[in-house]
């Protein structure tokens, strides 16, 4: 590949629409902007959601609700994808060495899905009531 000779794929650059040069262009006149208005004027523009004057819906109605910021770094992990684990003492750190949660993940749970197959004991990871059950019957523990 050289790249003097590079170009772009077929029908990724389109011509530029050129308006007001005359009624065979189809964007002659009014140039694609109907007539009159706000809309159809050099610089005519107004803010997202302003409904001319009128109290705009999202200033109507009520806000509802919690949207927390942080949920979407509280991440989940299977029960059997802690036997893939090397040592035994399991925390947030080594879950993100191993790659079952993210490098920005803020907290970790274990959830019940599919069966562990040795010891392990978890320290500041959260587990579901099955999911501790399933890991304090093959002898470990969990602290939180």
């Amino acid at each position: 590949m050289r790249l003097n000779t590079i170009k772009s794929a077929v029908g990724a650059k389109r011509a530029a629409r050129r308006v007001g040069r005359g009624v065979g262009s189809g964007l002659g006149k009014t140039c694609g902007r109907g007539h009159k208005g706000q809309k159809s004027r050099a610089g005519g523009f107004h803010k997202v959601g302003f409904e001319g004057g009128q109290m705009p819906i999202y200033r109507r109605l009520p806000k509802r609700g919690f949207i927390s910021l942080t949920r979407a770094r509280n991440e989940e992990v299977r029960l059997d994808a802690l036997s893939a684990a090397p040592q035994e003492e399991i925390d947030l750190l080594v879950l993100k060495q191993l790659g079952l949660v993210s490098e920005n993940a803020l907290s970790a749970k274990v959830i019940l899905s599919g069966e562990i197959t040795r010891k392990v004991i978890l320290k500041g990871v959260g587990a579901t009531k099955g999911a501790r059950a399933a890991i304090e019957a093959m002898g470990g523990s969990v602290a939180e």
